[in-house]
Formats: C-alpha cells, structure tokens, sequence
C-alpha cells in the first residue's frame, strides 16, 4: 500500500468515505448529472480526484471490496481502480458489472478489470448477448479497451469483434450506440489493414443498417477518415491531433 505524504488518508473504509465526503460539492453533482452520470448515492467528486486518491492509496483489493459495498458512485469508483484484476475471476466481475448504473462506471471497470482479465474476450461474446444497457457497454468498452492493449488479437476476434459492433449498433439506447463508434474508431486505429476493416464495416452499416447502426458508423468514420501513420507510435493518430497534424505538414 502507498500513502501519498499529506493526504491523511488511511487505508480503511471509513476513511476513506471520510475523505471523499469531505472532497464532494454540488457543482461536481450537477455536471455529472449534466453529462448522464446519474447516482443515487453520490458525493460530487471529480473522477480526477477520485483517481489521485486512487493512486495514494494503490493496490489495496480488501479495501476495493469494502468499499464497493459501500453502494456509493465515488466509492465504487474508487473500488474498481484500486482492486486486484488478477483476483477478480469471471463470477466477481460479473457480479460488479450487476451494481453497475453509470457509463462512466462501466468505462473504468472495463478498462481497469475486464480488459485484464485472461477470459476478457469470452465476457466480450458473453456480455454481448445480454440485453441489459450497462451489460451491452460493457461489451463495447472492452472491445475498444483490448484494441489499444491488446497487440495479439487474431484475425478471427478481430472479425468477431467488429460483427458484434454492427449488431449492437442496432441498439438505439445512446450509452450503446457511442460506445460501438468507440469500440469501431479503436479497433480501426491498430494499423491501416485494421483501419480498412474498420471503415469497410462502417461502410456497411451506413447501406445496410438501421437510423442507429447508420448514426454510429457516420460517427466513427469522422475520426477514421482523419487518420495517418506516425513515426514510433504504434498506433494510427488522428490528423487533428498535433502529433498527427504535424505529420501531415512534414509529408505534404
């Protein structure tokens, strides 16, 4: 365990509910339920300074645990990126993902947990298949977190994973759908063979989907078609980007 000197923060439950009582306000409160985050039980702390207390305190999975059944949004935030992946089996993550109710939650589960987790392309195909909002974006969220840490995907996931984003971006729920164009944009960012499948799947789904699979492609090939090489980044960048933009000055 790691204590960040002047933080005063002890690794135990009540401490740390203390301290982000203490860090809470009404302005945190009502931006998050400005961009959908809704919680019933909610402090009003900024995800920057649940994830600096997050980093004080480190790995601490007893203490995730705790504090997970706290119910609190802040506090199971916390949980989710101060837990041990390697003791979070199938059976816990999804009971966590269960408790989930917030897109933001959700996101940093999958890409602190499941992303991790040796049975995360399985949870992928597993969660997909449920229709349940959160269970569907966790899905998404892990598709889109795998292709950026994931350098090892096989040819056939990686189809696998682009046709279960053309399915799920039949869904109309918006926490769906802009997690599909997050996961298409992620998946289309590996390398340019990447990118064309990416684009092509897009493609598709503008001719041959619904209002919503057509909103989530045009979505995803706004960033997909600004895309360039970079020299040591292992990545495609967006020309928008200044990496990405100076690229294009230097080869024009």
């Amino acid at each position: 365990m790691r204590k960040r000197k002047g933080d005063g923060i002890a690794p135990t439950v009540e401490s740390v509910m203390a301290a982000l009582r203490g860090k809470g306000s009404a302005t945190h409160r009502e931006h998050a339920a400005r961009v959908g985050i809704s919680a019933v039980e909610s402090f009003g702390v900024s995800t920057a300074e649940v994830r600096r207390m997050a980093r004080a305190i480190g790995r601490n999975h007893p203490l995730a645990l705790d504090l997970w059944k706290t119910s609190a949004h802040e506090a199971r935030l916390m949980a989710v990126l101060i837990a041990d992946p390697l003791q979070m089996d199938t059976a816990s993550l999804d009971a966590w993902l269960e408790d989930i109710g917030s897109w933001d939650l959700c996101d940093h589960f999958c890409t602190a947990l499941a992303c991790t987790s040796p049975q995360a392309e399985g949870l992928v195909f597993r969660w997909a298949a449920d229709s349940r909002l959160y269970v569907r974006r966790a899905a998404l969220a892990t598709i889109a977190c795998l292709a950026v840490h994931r350098d090892d995907l096989d040819p056939d996931t990686f189809t696998r994973f682009l046709e279960t984003i053309r399915r799920l971006a039949e869904d109309d729920r918006p926490h769906v759908r802009k997690a599909a164009s997050w996961a298409l944009r992620e998946l289309g960012k590996r390398d340019f063979q990447s990118h064309d499948l990416a684009v092509g799947c897009a493609t598709d789904m503008i001719e041959d989907g619904s209002r919503g699979a057509r909103w989530v492609a045009k979505d995803a090939l706004r960033e997909l078609q600004t895309l360039v090489a970079v020299p040591q980044r292992r990545r495609l960048l967006t020309s928008k980007s200044k990496m990405g933009a100076k690229q294009v000055e230097c080869g024009s």
